[in-house]
Formats: structure tokens, sequence, C-alpha cells
């Protein structure tokens, strides 16, 4: 049974750090792709970041330059490096597995994701 397991999640300054992980069982991580996705209450869940096999990326616009994607097929662990947090990045953040291949850069809508994480919360204060 595949299962993801998010963790590093926690409570921030603005301009703080914090890194996330995503633990995989049940399979290999090192196949199609995964990413991050974040929701915060009354909001519809956003794609933050993907990684696919080849370790191509792709971010969305309002992370760029702050947040980082990695994944490490050895320990079957997917990253989140998340720096200069700011207030809007508060959600809970959850990791994804999408068994589709073919995209030029890895996807960022949640509806090509298969499997999901129950997910981490993230919180920054001003």
């Amino acid at each position: 049974q595949v299962q993801l397991m998010e963790s590093g999640g926690g409570s921030v300054q603005a301009g703080g750090s914090l890194r996330l992980s995503c633990a995989t069982s049940g399979y290999t991580s090192s196949g199609g792709y995964m990413g991050w996705f974040r929701q915060a209450p009354g909001k519809e869940r956003e794609g933050v970041a993907g990684i696919g096999r080849d370790g191509s990326t792709s971010y969305a616009d309002s992370v760029k330059g702050r947040l980082t994607i990695s994944r490490d097929n050895e320990k079957r662990t997917l990253y989140l490096h998340m720096n200069n947090l700011k207030p809007d990045d508060t959600a809970m953040y959850y990791c994804a597995r999408a068994q589709l291949t073919g995209y030029l850069t890895p996807p960022l809508q949640s509806s090509q994701y298969d499997t999901w994480g129950q997910g981490t919360q993230v919180t920054v204060s001003s």
C-alpha cells in the first residue's frame, strides 16, 4: 500500500525557514512526479512545487526564489526547503504523487496527482 507522510511543519516568524519532509513507502519514490501542495482556510488547494524523475522542477510564481523542492530517491523522501517565509505561506502543506509521465515540466494541478499525505501545518506570523 502506497503511503506518504509529511513532517517538519511548525510556527515561524516572517523571514524564517522550515524544511518539510515527505517519507514514502509501498513504492519507490523515484518514479513519476512528486509535488507539494498547500491549502489555506477558505481557499482552494494550490500547487506549490513539483519534481520529476529526471530532477526537473516547477514552481508556483508566488514561491519562486524562496521555496526549493528536492528528492532523495535512496531515502525515498521528498523535501521542500522554505526560506524567507511570509504570512501568506500559512497553510496545510501536502505532498502527493502522480503516476503520469510525459509532461515537459512537473504538473502543479492537484487533479493530476493520485496519492496524498495527511498534511503538515505551516504557520508564519508577522
